[in-house]
């Protein structure tokens, strides 16, 4: 087994990871989702969120394993940090530097390895975003463009730490965390010529609720509205908070009957979650959908403008 190198930059990169006070955090679903994305996707037995320690390879996010952390002086990730392309081990046992390690020859025998360097900034590498199964294979060209195009929106969710796209409330991204999240996902859309649907929430008389019972009943509103939508919605929808009581996600890769179908699973679990708070009023929304094709020529703030619309339709349609 060949041990990996230190990056010449390790002080700086250590400085770094520490900075964003992201290790021995609890999970994440905006992490969560992207790896529960690749172990479908590539249907591969292990699909990990890794950070570069000093001495260890945390797991930010980890399927498929349940260690929380290894060392990493025997990790395939720590070889992957010193370089800015994928790392890919079709077959383990093939390959000098892992014939031997501890992960091939014992549990869970890995075969097959392939790992995206996460960056903060230029030449600043804090882990990766990896797979890992126990038959050797290779990625096409298209399976490598979507690991890259998974590990760029790990990267953007981390670099949106220092950036503060996180509404601090909910902990869902905010406008521009939205925004900037939305608008790569549409280009991932574009690229592999996939539909998309914006559905945009308005939560109805929350201004009372504020006036009778108080903000902080106005404040767990909105935080119950943001866990619903996180576990109602599924692996490949981006969410967000608009600001005030307004909120959106971004769907992709649905046609309108899945997307009816979705909806329809958030508005039971808001049903129930009425049923069972026991407060003195009810959690209630408008919402408005739109559908459009990989090819359409709007932006993502067009889109969500279109949702607004069709919402306000709807709220029309209400009031008659």
């Amino acid at each position: 087994m060949i041990k990996p190198e230190i990056p010449s930059n390790e002080a700086e990169r250590l400085h770094a990871l520490k900075t964003l006070k992201i290790l021995d955090t609890s999970h994440e679903e905006r992490f969560d989702r992207v790896t529960r994305i690749a172990k479908r996707m590539f249907n591969v037995s292990i699909s990990l969120l890794t950070l570069i320690d000093e001495d260890r390879q945390w797991f930010k996010s980890r399927q498929g394993l349940d260690a929380p952390e290894l060392p990493r002086e025997t990790s395939f990730c720590g070889h992957t940090i010193n370089q800015d392309e994928l790392l890919i081990i079709p077959d383990t046992v093939q390959d000098k530097r892992f014939f031997d390690n501890p992960f091939v020859t014992g549990d869970p025998k890995v075969r097959f390895y392939a790992g995206f360097p996460l960056k903060l900034r230029q030449g600043v590498i804090i882990g990766t975003l990896c797979l890992a199964d126990n038959k050797p294979r290779h990625l096409n060209d298209e399976e490598k463009q979507l690991l890259k195009d998974l590990g760029t929106l790990v990267e953007q969710e981390i670099q949106s730490i220092q950036l503060a796209t996180i509404d601090e409330l909910t902990r869902i991204s905010n406008r521009r965390g939205f925004l900037n999240l939305a608008e790569h996902t549409l280009n991932i859309c574009r690229r592999n010529k996939v539909s998309m649907s914006f559905i945009l929430f308005d939560l109805n008389k929350f201004k009372q609720i504020n006036d009778v019972y108080g903000h902080h009943e106005g404040d767990f509103v909105l935080n119950k509205f943001a866990q619903i939508m996180l576990s109602s919605f599924c692996d490949c929808e981006v969410i967000g908070r608009l600001g005030g009581d307004e909120f959106v996600v971004m769907l992709s890769d649905l046609d309108e009957t899945k997307a009816e179908f979705v909806l329809q699973r958030f508005a039971d679990a808001i049903a129930h979650a009425n049923n069972t708070l026991n407060k003195p009023y009810k959690i209630d929304y408008s919402v408005g959908v739109t559908h459009f094709k990989y090819d359409t020529g709007k932006s993502v703030e067009d889109m969500i403008q279109d949702a607004d619309v069709a919402m306000y339709q709807q709220k029309k349609q209400q009031s008659l």
